[in-house]
């Protein structure tokens, strides 16, 4: 009986972070997309940095390659030359440095004294544990002091972003805008910046002044 109880009481909060990370539902994000782009036709593209904190990096130039391998898919080609090519796709990706949430499942375990004792009975009776309302804030002696396991937990959100932009390069006329923002428990760019890449090109270049919630699959486990 106690090692039931004891199970349920610390995978509630555990069950709610594996879902928040991805690892059982997928990553999930926000797209805001407003386009004009014409019908690919063979124009060609050129990827440069919207931030120029990420110019010339390795790192900036892999996920520029994601980002040139998705539009080649859609029937757009790579410039041979930068300065000659049709389109201007401009990137720029970014994680916050995250926000503490506290999460409580609203139980906690007690010992077999004053948990099954009188708090079981004042607890959920009218006057409360010893007389006083029972809540999260007021005093608990199962969650604050008591011998029994504390539910609630702490852990850190982060915030991610990827903005598409495409302009046509012979007068600076600006095709596309698109945004892509996610929260995980990951604040590893290697993994966030190919997943918004993913979602940004999902049903692209989609409808003119949409904003979807796009899912993509948990990766398969080798």
């Amino acid at each position: 009986m106690t090692r039931n109880k004891t199970f349920g009481l610390i995978a509630a909060p555990m069950l709610a972070l594996t879902a928040l990370s991805g690892c059982a539902t997928g990553f999930k994000a926000d797209v805001a997309r407003f386009q004009q782009l014409p019908a690919p036709q063979g124009q060609t593209f050129t990827v440069v940095a919207d931030d120029p904190r990420l110019a010339g990096g390795l790192e900036f130039s892999h996920y520029a390659d994601l980002v040139g391998a998705r539009l080649s898919q859609t029937g757009y080609v790579p410039a041979s030359d930068p300065a000659r090519a049709d389109l201007i796709v401009r990137v720029a990706y970014d994680v916050d440095n995250g926000r503490e949430k506290v999460r409580s499942s609203g139980f906690a375990g007690g010992g077999w004294g004053p948990g099954w004792g009188p708090g079981w009975g004042g607890r959920f009776g009218y006057g409360g544990y010893w007389g006083r309302p029972w809540g999260y804030g007021f005093y608990d002696p199962w969650l604050f002091g008591g011998s029994g396991f504390n539910d609630v937990s702490s852990y850190t959100v982060y915030t991610s972003d990827l903005s598409l932009k495409i302009d046509r390069a012979a007068d600076n006329r600006r095709l596309f805008e698109g945004k892509a923002q996610a929260q995980s428990l990951s604040n590893k760019l290697t993994y966030l910046v190919p997943n918004l890449i993913d979602v940004m090109f999902t049903n692209f270049p989609g409808q003119n002044g949409e904003s979807v919630k796009i899912t993509l699959p948990p990766e398969k486990k080798g």
